[in-house]
């Protein structure tokens, strides 16, 4: 009987090998647009191209699942709260920088639940060496069955012991082993487990780790800090390993396209041009001819398709109608954007502020934007808590430079009226008078970096 439940589960491994493709998985959502592990940041993470949606699983004090990877929510809701010392009344009470509560895993699948293309990996936080119960998986099943959810999530844990304990109550479930070392993996666990997540390092350290785990029909997937370096990534892709979790859903999408060669795919949102002129519109990207028409500040669009050429994604807004992604915006709205459309930007002293020739961490063109200079803000992209801008000298991070023109009462009333999580908070708070020659005494330069001010609160 035993042997033939490890058949089963190698076969049904390797269908899904054979079926699934390059798989992309949004760790906690997709947190860097968004605060992690929430509803917006789960949707985004889907709309960025990411199969699956990772979260983590703890118990609240009176036995309720809530999603949360810190057992103290302080770093995300700005309040201490261990999750096991209180009741999921009173974590619900406590709120992300977007205005959401904390989530309870019912409340999760409650939302998902007529959405069959949003699909979940479920890490339990549980050290079993400490703790002897199985109430956080046992709950898990329970809920996983309760929501009809058993094809739409994967589980994955660094616990063995957490994983046989699944292995027990579903004997279906598609299990994956966490390691961030070699000495984890081993034949007591690897007949339980349908894939092994490894890190990043391991797998540059021993290459060879891929193609044995996919001999014994184990899927292989890779997590690391995952920050779009080119290199890594094109290194994972030529290793043929089945999936990333990573911070960087699009661009883990991104890759996925090209390892399938795909370059158009559907994406049926409607968005916003915020450039403060017009731009034209082009027949086709392969070729970029520009058109007569064009797209006006302002203008409310819909994007239908995304087609990638040379490595630059365009959006179709028309039959015949194409144009830079860079400069349509699918999740700022005007509120987002409001205290900053008619400001300018400086870079924050002594500090090298990168440029980029699109809103893309992948796409630094090894310059800085000059000291010592004002540039006006000439459109925006990303997303409230990740936010670029663009200027003459290129795209810059919201997060790297100064926002230059909050010196009167207005401009601070229309900051204030910000939703929090689009509230930044490295401002000039001083007008700093710009220099006029090149050749500044120390004095000259220690007296302008004081008028500016790195950060406002």
């Amino acid at each position: 009987m035993e042997r033939k439940r490890h058949f089963l589960l190698a076969i049904f491994s390797l269908i899904f090998l054979m079926t699934s493709g390059f798989t992309v998985v949004g760790h906690r959502g997709d947190p860097v647009k968004y605060p992690e592990e929430t509803i917006q940041s789960d949707n985004s993470a889907f709309n960025s191209g990411a199969d699956y949606v990772e979260l983590d699983l703890q118990l609240s004090k009176d036995g309720v699942l809530v999603i949360s990877h810190d057992d103290d929510l302080y770093r995300v809701t700005h309040t201490h709260a261990i999750v096991s010392q209180n009741d999921f009344s009173s974590l619900h009470q406590l709120k992300y920088d977007n205005g959401e509560h904390v989530m309870s895993l019912s409340e999760l699948f409650e939302h998902y639940k007529n959405k069959p293309n949003t699909k979940f990996v479920l890490e339990t936080k549980i050290d079993h060496s400490t703790d002897s119960s199985y109430e956080l998986e046992d709950k898990i099943a329970e809920t996983v069955k309760k929501y009809h959810m058993e094809k739409r999530v994967m589980i994955h844990s660094f616990s063995a012991a957490s994983l046989f304990h699944f292995r027990k109550i579903m004997p279906n479930a598609y299990l994956i082993l966490i390691v961030g070392s070699l000495k984890r993996i081993n034949f007591s666990i690897l007949p339980q487990v349908n894939a092994v997540n490894v890190s990043s390092d391991i797998v540059q350290d021993h290459p060879w780790l891929i193609r044995w785990l996919h001999k014994l029909n184990k899927q292989v997937f890779v997590w690391a800090e995952m920050d779009e370096s080119p290199a890594l990534w094109h290194w994972l892709i030529n290793r043929n390993v089945d999936g990333v979790v990573t911070n960087f859903p699009a661009t883990g999408f991104k890759y996925k396209l090209a390892k399938m060669g795909t370059r158009k795919y559907e994406i049926d949102r409607d968005g916003t041009y915020f450039g403060k002129n017009k731009t034209p519109i082009m027949m086709n990207p392969y070729v970029r001819i520009p058109q007569k028409k064009h797209i006006y500040p302002g203008q409310k669009l819909h994007v239908s398709y995304g087609v990638r050429v040379d490595d630059q994604l365009y959006y179709q807004v028309g039959e015949k109608t194409f144009i830079s992604a860079e400069f349509v915006n699918l999740d700022l709205t005007k509120k987002d954007i409001a205290a900053y459309e008619n400001k300018e930007i400086l870079a924050k002293p002594q500090v090298e502020v990168p440029t980029y020739s699109q809103p893309d961490n992948q796409a630094k063109t090894g310059k800085v934007l000059p000291a010592n200079k004002l540039y006006k803000i000439l459109n925006f992209n990303g997303s409230p808590k990740s936010m670029w801008l663009y200027t003459k000298a290129g795209w810059v991070k919201a997060d790297d430079i100064l926002f230059y023109g909050f010196f009167n009462s207005e401009s601070f009333s229309d900051y204030r009226d910000l939703p929090k999580i689009s509230r930044y908070n490295n401002i000039a708070l001083v007008s700093y008078k710009l220099p006029t020659s090149e050749k500044q005494t120390y004095f000259d330069n220690l007296q302008n970096t004081l008028k500016i001010t790195k950060e406002a609160f």
